[in-house]
């Protein structure tokens, strides 16, 4: 809430940011325009008066719009004298004032913008005042304020970025900018480096919630990993990658290993031949150039990672955000029970993807409703772990599936194979696509057959 005329401010020799012959304008506009009043309307809210007289008669003028009650001078008088109101604001005069300074209400556009920068600094200095006296005043721990702190300003911001309806004639020409393209052919969005999987999906779209599921072991950080790695080093795309169950130090080296093709476990107890040691420097220049950054905040919260995230936006032009795993994501507020908190989370994610206008890539865990099942182990939407609203709030969901986890004497000509199943596609096909899982390297690759790296297994 936007500090107002009647409250005290904390830096008592000092006014507010205001302007009041702006305020008096766009009222004045609003009572002779039609036009100017739903410009008005749609933008401002009371908060965006200082003035209790001008907040008033805006809300008296937003009422009256609402019933469809046609507004000037004698009805608004009217309406104000019902609410015992049209003294204080200043009588007939006052009203009449508004009317008779407007020469024309065609910058009334230019004007509510003026009042909107006002609004924001004075909600500014009241989240600040807000955020001072719960430091010192408050029991809560730290990172409860910080939370709170960081979910007011957030609001103030997203209040600015209200989107405006656009109609369908301003919308075409990008449309046939996008068909064009579709015309020429190649991935769309983000490429995964997959190449069935990018012909299925034309690669992860901006703005999409995509969340990759499966049981333990079944490799999915291993699968979200190589799409990090084609997607920045490959395709030099900005990227994110929120680690919530690995160091940094861990994904490090699991990212170098997987990119040099070096057995991960020889390298860690000691045992790699010195003759592979070159791989690991070649392989060392493209990723150290490349826009991949990694973040590995225990229990981050969906706020933390909005922040920064849109640090990475303003600063990298973020273009694809991974998160290592959902479940182990903190809540910014209280909640009931989990299910509750994986509902909110999911959603936050999605809002994330929207405002930053990038795919967001979700890991996730599976019931344990998979084992229980007969024969067939491959997972179905219903399985996703804690919560229906993952499956609500995802455009696409993706499964990790390798039959050898839960057969071990598959034969040899199908170990390493894996399937994505794609159980949601909300712009698209579901279906299935078979890939390599190359288990020395913990790194997914394009679907060959019998693979000569997995013959150990």
């Amino acid at each position: 809430m936007a500090l107002r005329q009647n409250e005290v401010s904390l830096l008592t020799d000092r006014v507010p940011p205001q302007a009041l012959d702006v305020e008096r304008t766009v009222l004045g506009s609003m009572l002779i325009d039609g036009n100017a009043a739903v410009n008005a309307m749609e933008k401002l809210n009371e908060e965006c008066f200082y003035a209790t007289a001008n907040r008033m008669i805006f809300i008296c003028l937003r009422d009256m719009f609402e019933k469809s009650v046609p507004f000037d001078i004698l009805t608004l008088a009217e309406e104000l004298r019902k609410r015992n109101q049209l003294d204080t604001v200043g009588a007939e005069p006052y009203l009449a004032e508004l009317v008779d300074s407007v020469a024309t209400s065609a910058n009334i556009e230019y004007h509510v913008k003026i009042l909107l920068e006002k609004s924001t600094l004075r909600s500014l200095i009241s989240a600040s005042a807000e955020i001072t006296t719960t430091c010192f005043s408050s029991e809560a721990e730290a990172q409860e304020i910080l939370d709170n702190a960081e979910a007011r300003i957030f609001g103030i911001s997203e209040a600015r970025i209200k989107n405006s309806f656009e109609t369908l004639g301003q919308l075409l020409p990008k449309t046939f900018e996008d068909i064009d393209k579709y015309s020429k052919g190649g991935v769309q969005g983000i490429p995964t480096g997959f190449t069935d999987l990018d012909e299925l999906t034309s690669g992860f779209q901006r703005s999409d919630l995509v969340i990759i599921a499966g049981r333990p072991s079944m490799g999915k950080t291993a699968f979200a990993l190589s799409i990090a790695l084609h997607a920045s080093v490959e395709a030099k795309y900005a990227t994110a990658i929120f680690s919530l169950e690995m160091s940094k130090a861990q994904l490090a080296q699991r990212m170098l290993c997987a990119e040099a093709r070096i057995n991960m476990h020889q390298l860690r107890s000691g045992k790699l031949p010195h003759k592979e040691l070159p791989k690991l420097s070649m392989a060392a220049g493209p990723l150290s150039e490349a826009p991949l950054f990694i973040d590995d905040t225990p229990g981050i919260t969906v706020l933390e990672l909005r922040a920064k995230a849109r640090r990475l936006k303003a600063q990298h032009n973020l273009s694809f955000i991974i998160i290592d795993y959902l479940q182990l994501m903190g809540s910014s507020g209280k909640v009931e029970n989990r299910q509750q908190e994986i509902s909110q989370i999911s959603r936050a994610l999605k809002g994330i993807a929207k405002e930053l206008d990038v795919p967001v890539i979700a890991l996730s865990q599976l019931s344990r409703a998979v084992e229980q099942r007969g024969g067939d182990h491959r997972p179905q939407l219903s399985d996703l772990r804690e919560s229906g609203a993952i499956e609500q709030d995802a455009d696409v969901v993706m499964f990790v599936f390798r039959e050898e986890v839960y057969n071990k004497d598959i034969p040899d000509s199908e170990k390493g194979h894996a399937e994505i199943i794609i159980g949601k596609q909300r712009n698209g096909p579901i279906g299935k696509i078979d890939v390599s899982f190359i288990r020395d390297y913990a790194r997914f690759e394009n679907y060959i057959g019998i693979r000569e790296e997995n013959s150990g297994f």
